[in-house]
């Protein structure tokens, strides 16, 4: 198979589909890889690191869509590249498509194949697709609430971790997942006060078995969730609903009666967002205030960390790009019922229900589109 690398236009996005040693495992597979020039400028791989894997380099992206039968990506394809979509054209990347209707319509009207990084299970139940930047997300989340709290962008001048004599922020979680797990570590490392909220009893009591008395757990009703929220320094959102837009765990109300100063970190803007108040921003504008307090919302955050995210990305996806590029969609999709539940979008139908649900498109499974 013929397989497009492009380089990354969205604003601040640093990471690339494949590395080179992903597309040394390709070529030596005997298949045809062609990169865009400069695609791993951002994590520190140069033109002649692709070639010396064996990949082609191309100048534009042009040249790399109208050549390949599968483009590879790490983001949902902007306007621009929608456009160079062709019918039987496979796109593997994350799509986030429930937030995003005009992304959607122009994937139906590709006639493309669009499988999503984020819609791919595993026989545990997980997304490990997605778990490998829930983890970034989460830690930098957690980064980024420190950094949020300082007086020069807003917050209240508070040091995470405190120091003898001055209490801890006081960091509230809302979700226990990968990315409310990984937030967790990296505040109670910082020496914050955190809790995290969450309506399973299993994942609390995995929670409190691996960080002990440190952690505080608490079952997130609408009341307790209110009430950890009004005390909190910094709340990192880390809700996920898979294929489907988050539901709004904090209103606007309840933003207004927070402290001046207070941060809200949405790692969920990519699906939506789980605060009423969050809008998208980008690395380069990464915050703005709502009622004093201080919102993050950068809808790509591991961007901010390419090589790290590239190459722990590539771990996860790899494999499941070896499957398309041998078997073919069809065949890859029949023989593994996972990498099936990431197809979003075939030949102009939507095979995501979720999707199809928010953006009032007729659902048809991935078997039923794949066979017509």
């Amino acid at each position: 198979m013929h397989i497009g690398v492009p380089k990354e236009i969205k604003a601040h996005e640093y990471r690339v589909g494949l590395t080179p040693d992903s597309v040394r495992e390709l070529m030596t597979r005997g298949h045809t890889v062609t990169v865009e020039t400069g695609a791993g400028d951002g994590i520190g791989c140069d033109d002649e690191a692709y070639r010396n894997a064996g990949a082609t380099i191309v100048d534009g992206a042009e040249a790399v869509f109208g050549g390949a039968e599968m483009i590879v990506k790490v983001k949902e394809p902007q306007a621009t590249e929608r456009k160079r979509l062709s019918a039987g054209q496979i796109l593997f990347t994350y799509l986030h498509l429930a937030p995003d209707a005009e992304q959607t319509a122009d994937l139906v009207a590709s006639g493309a194949s669009c499988v999503a990084y984020e819609t791919i299970t595993d026989a545990a139940g997980g997304l490990p697709l997605l778990a490998p930047m829930s983890e970034v997300a989460g830690r930098l989340a957690a980064q980024a609430a420190a950094r949020g709290l300082e007086r020069v962008v807003g917050g209240r001048g508070v040091l995470m971790g405190g120091v003898p004599g001055v209490s801890p922020a006081r960091v509230v979680v809302i979700g226990g997942g990968v990315v409310g797990e990984n937030a967790i570590t990296m505040a109670l490392g910082l020496g914050a006060d955190v809790v995290v909220l969450d309506n399973n009893l299993t994942v609390l009591r995995r929670l409190a078995a691996r960080f002990g008395p440190s952690l505080r757990t608490v079952y997130a009703t609408t009341a307790a969730t209110e009430a950890e929220v009004l005390a909190a320094d910094a709340v990192i959102g880390a809700v996920l609903v898979a294929g489907a837009e988050t539901p709004q765990l904090v209103s606007a109300d309840q933003v207004a009666a927070m402290p001046r100063g207070a941060v809200l970190v949405d790692v969920a803007i990519d699906q939506g967002g789980c605060f009423e108040t969050s809008r998208a921003t980008t690395h380069a504008e990464p915050t703005y205030l709502v009622d004093g307090v201080v919102h993050y919302c950068v809808a790509n955050m591991p961007g901010a960390v390419p090589r790290t995210s590239t190459y722990a990305l590539n771990h996860a996806t790899l494999p499941h790009v070896v499957a398309l590029a041998e078997k073919g969609l069809a065949g890859a999709l029949a023989d593994d019922d996972h990498l099936a539940n990431g197809l979003n979008v075939h030949a102009g139908r939507v095979t995501c229900a979720p999707v199809a649900a928010r953006h009032g498109y007729e659902y048809i499974t991935p078997d039923d589109a794949l066979a017509g």
